[in-house]
């Protein structure tokens, strides 16, 4: 019998319910820091205590998730704390494609996947010397927001990179990436592609909201002229969204466009959960900025089942839910190694 295996962060909660829901056997590899935190839940069956996420590449803990013939759910943190080359190197099966997470953290390979899926992306910026209106600078790989800021021309973008340098955060013009900032209504589209079925679902949609950009709002204008700090895109919660269903023909398009694409570039494609990121402008065209490959932190807001996973499921679904239903389902029908690389 498979069991579900994941990291203890980001929506690692919401996996592990999901999997007990589906009567699938959950563990958690947990920090031992967050161990008194992972006690509380009864539904986590059993926890890998670790001093470092990286020792899920130690023989110890491939063992014991081999012996429970574990699949690893990815999530952000694995990203954000792993380079690509050793999330490929794990032995263990991972759920999805994980030729795909180096897409996602890699900004240059991710334009082109969104570019090829004919996502409207706003342009690129490839040097501060190229900076003539209102920009935004990011980090590389699944950051969550931290180390993000806006600049409108190069003097702004040196003054907020050489701050950012001297905290630790990055080290120079190479952790950055450049690109025009669009402006409008956040909304982070939720996808789930299933190779089983071979059908495409539209999980939810969220916002998210970041420090400590979002307090700039409740500051005056002529006080923030006199602030010298770098302001924080690091999220901090999400809240739900529900689109006019005017939108969701496109929304559906979107998705259906992206899995082509990524089934054209990254073999076998993008099984699973992922998000497309964005925001729409003043006539409701959606500005896509970012992708991610897995499941993202703002699905932890419908654990009950979102707006249009209920249009689906007359249960409970949330998108961990969906992962472990997923995994029943291909364990019953022989199909494994269409959902796991």
């Amino acid at each position: 019998m498979t069991a579900i295996a994941t990291l203890g962060s980001h929506c690692s909660l919401q996996v592990l319910k999901g999997a007990r829901d589906e009567g699938i056997k959950s563990i958690l590899i947990c920090e031992k820091k967050r161990e008194r935190l992972y006690r509380r839940f009864n539904f986590i069956d059993e926890l890998i205590l670790v001093d470092s996420f990286h020792e899920i590449l130690d023989h110890r803990c491939n063992s014991i998730l081999e012996k429970n013939n574990a699949i690893l759910i990815p999530h952000g943190t694995l990203i954000a704390q792993m380079s690509s080359k050793e999330i490929e190197s794990i032995k263990i099966p991972i759920f999805g494609n994980k030729s795909i997470l180096r897409w996602e953290s890699d900004r240059s390979l991710k334009e082109k996947l969104m570019l090829e899926a004919k996502l409207n992306v706003p342009k690129s910026v490839f040097s501060p010397r190229e900076i003539n209106k209102l920009v935004i600078a990011k980090r590389h790989g699944a950051a969550g927001g931290k180390g993000y800021f806006m600049a409108t021309t190069e003097a702004e973008y040196n003054k907020k990179r050489d701050n950012l340098i001297s905290q630790g955060i990055i080290k120079g013009d190479d952790d950055l990436y450049l690109q025009e900032y669009a402006s409008g209504v956040l909304a982070y589209l939720q996808y789930f592609y299933s190779p089983l079925k071979e059908e495409l679902e539209f999980f939810g949609v969220d916002k998210r909201h970041e420090s400590d950009i979002d307090g700039l709002a409740r500051i005056p204008s002529q006080l923030q002229m006199k602030m010298d700090e770098v302001s924080s895109f690091n999220v901090i919660a999400n809240s739900p969204l529900v689109l006019r269903e005017s939108l969701l023909s496109e929304v559906y398009s979107m998705g259906e466009r992206f899995v082509a694409a990524a089934k054209r570039l990254v073999s076998p494609g993008m099984n699973g959960p992922f998000c497309i990121e964005g925001v729409y402008d003043a006539d409701a065209k959606f500005w896509s900025f970012e992708f991610s490959a897995r499941i993202v932190a703002g699905t932890n807001i419908f654990m009950q089942g979102s707006p249009y996973s209920t249009l689906f499921y007359d249960e409970p679904m949330s998108m961990g839910r969906r992962i472990a239903r997923e995994v029943k389902n291909a364990e019953s029908s022989k199909q494994i190694d269409k959902i796991v690389t």
